[in-house]
């Protein structure tokens, strides 16, 4: 019995010595993917990483924009109310103010003509406003400089060169102003 025990000690002894080495083996092998593997996922943070500080910029922004609506919506609500005339006067104030340019810049003004649409998503009443004025070239440009200056919110269109005589300038105006 002494010389088969001996014999299967050195086979156990073998064996585990083959074992430890796979073991061994293996150990080295996973920690070299694992290192491999770590340095793959480091690189896939970074852009991650990028795209987390930009939305979180983004984020920022945003947050800053909703807290200046409440500013946002007073002052539309202040132009609105300041610039835009009443539907009940604005027609009457229009003629007045076109009238008192014309006249202090020394044109003649005729076939006034207002057409209406309502803008429901806004509330207001878009009014194109057409016009002829007729003068010397100097009162048309004062003409339009008083028109620029107006108290009243007018944008204007299209000018356009109509028939004239005697060396004055008669235009065609197409101005838009809006009504609340």
């Amino acid at each position: 019995m002494g010389r088969n025990s001996k014999k299967w000690k050195k086979w156990v002894r073998a064996a585990i010595v083959i074992v430890l080495a796979a073991d061994a083996m293996l150990l080295y092998a996973n920690w070299s993917s694992t290192d491999e593997g770590s340095k793959a996922a480091a690189a896939q943070l970074v852009p991650l990483r990028t795209q987390e500080r930009l939305q979180g910029a983004d984020v920022k922004r945003v947050t800053a924009i909703r807290g200046g609506l409440s500013d946002v919506q007073r002052n539309a609500d202040k132009f609105y109310r300041d610039e835009f005339l009443t539907a009940g006067t604005g027609y009457s104030t229009i003629v007045g103010d076109l009238n008192r340019i014309s006249k202090a810049s020394g044109l003649r003004t005729t076939n006034v003509a207002f057409k209406e649409r309502p803008l429901e998503t806004r509330g207001v009443t878009e009014v194109t406003v057409s016009a002829t004025v007729e003068g010397e070239y100097v009162s048309v440009v004062r003409f339009i400089n008083g028109l620029e200056r107006s108290d009243n919110f007018y944008l204007l269109d299209s000018l356009g060169l109509a028939s004239s005589t005697g060396g004055s300038i008669k235009l065609n105006l197409q101005l838009r102003t809006y009504f609340r």
